[in-house]
């Protein structure tokens, strides 16, 4: 990620902009992808003690995230798991739940979704990693049961989660999505990403 970002700070330092500073992008995404396939398997760890999520190539912790866990009464669930499917833009529909029973369902894009900008199942149906506009929440144990970050890293994962998960995007479509707030689109893994949660 380092390297992606120190490279278009340069292209745009040197007035490469628009297509060639994607193109550019795209360069360092195919070595970052040829780097991790000699590096090992892509897979995510969370540490709940630590409130951090860890992206993982082979053995090599290669980016971290804090994130914000359960409470005591709604534990963040512990063990492995796989990512199969991603939602950006996701609406939020209250679940079956004591705690949720008189929450109003939210659209995408609405401030008040819970979900923020991406979610993505790791326990279906309850179970996310997703946005969060409660950034205050990051680093504490406020959920329940959900991982939530901070949008722009849940955004930067997810697309990285879709790289190594088998569907892979042109740049532009992740721009129409993060640009049309209120469109949802549902992204089903073709090799699911491992989630390992320990305490």
């Amino acid at each position: 990620m380092r390297v992606r970002r120190a490279l278009v700070a340069a292209a745009v330092a040197a007035g490469i902009t628009g297509g060639a500073a994607v193109a550019q992008q795209d360069t360092v995404r195919a070595d970052t992808t040829a780097r991790r396939a000699a590096s090992g398997p892509f897979s995510l760890v969370v540490d709940l003690s630590d409130r951090e999520l860890h992206v993982l190539e082979g053995e090599d912790v290669v980016k971290s995230y804090r994130v914000a866990i359960g409470t005591e009464q709604h534990p963040t669930p512990r063990g492995e798991f796989r990512i199969r499917r991603i939602i950006w833009n996701p609406r939020w529909v209250p679940p079956d739940a004591a705690w949720a029973r008189n929450r109003r369902p939210r659209e995408a894009g609405d401030p008040r979704n819970p979900m923020g900008r991406v979610k993505m199942f790791f326990q279906a149906p309850d179970y996310y990693i997703h946005g969060t506009h409660e950034e205050d929440s990051l680093g504490q144990a406020e959920s329940h049961g959900c991982l939530r970050m901070r949008n722009a890293d849940v955004i930067e994962l997810a697309r990285t989660v879709m790289e190594n998960g088998g569907e892979r995007r042109d740049p532009n479509w992740f721009t129409q999505v993060i640009n049309r707030v209120r469109s949802t689109r549902d992204v089903r893994l073709s090799q699911p990403v491992l989630v390992r949660i320990r305490e």
